[in-house]
Order: structure tokens, then C-alpha cells, then sequence
């Protein structure tokens, strides 16, 4: 068996790249169309909802506490960055750049008291 790999630092293109190549062994790439990214980042987003739905707010805190839940959450998140970054590859969104000038914007939107 194999150690998994150490992500090491955020490298978005490096993700893409693998996402693309992955799709395109499997010539998927025809059905990522920009409709189609964000259905399947919407249900992957309800899918990550599902696991918090009818928890109480102090459960939800607890969420990672359980194991095979923590898996299940952990697979969504992935789940729904994979399509988020292959949404922003396919409309030629810079996601960390789009994210910073949201975040300058939400500063000056309300700022500090």
C-alpha cells in the first residue's frame, strides 16, 4: 500500500492540470461544459448539506470527531472543490484572485467597527 501523497501548499493549477488530464483519459471533457460544472458542483454542495442537515449547532462543531463522518465530509469538500476548480479552468476564473477581491470588497463592505 501506498503513503498518500502530502498535498504540500495550494497549487490551483497543478489541480486543474490533474482534473483536466483525468477528465480527458476518460473523455469526459466533452460533458464539462459550464452548465453542466455547476449542477454537479450544486448537488455535490447539497451532498455536504445532507451530512449537517439535522444536526444541532453544537453537533455540527463535533462533526470531525466521528471518523467514518469526518470521511464523508472530507470527500465532499473534495468533491466540491473538484468541480469548482474545473468550472474556474473551463471559464478562465483565477480562483484565488477572484476570492482576494471578494474579500477587499467584504472589507470595505463592512468594515470594522
Amino acid at each position: 500500500m501506498t503513503e498518500p501523497l502530502d498535498p504540500g501548499p495550494l497549487d490551483v493549477p497543478k489541480l486543474q492540470r490533474r482534473l483536466a488530464d483525468f477528465a480527458a483519459a476518460r473523455d469526459w471533457r466533452q460533458y464539462h461544459t459550464p452548465k453542466n460544472l455547476v449542477a454537479a458542483l450544486s448537488v455535490e454542495a447539497s451532498e455536504l448539506v445532507e451530512i449537517f442537515q439535522w444536526l444541532t449547532p453544537e453537533e455540527s462543531t463535533r462533526v470531525m470527531d466521528d471518523p467514518e463522518t469526518a470521511h464523508r465530509v472530507t470527500d465532499e469538500v473534495a468533491d466540491v472543490l473538484a468541480y469548482l476548480l474545473q468550472l474556474c479552468e473551463v471559464l478562465g476564473v483565477d480562483p484565488l484572485a477572484a476570492l482576494a477581491a471578494k474579500i477587499d470588497r467584504n472589507e470595505r463592505r463592512f468594515p470594522a467597527s
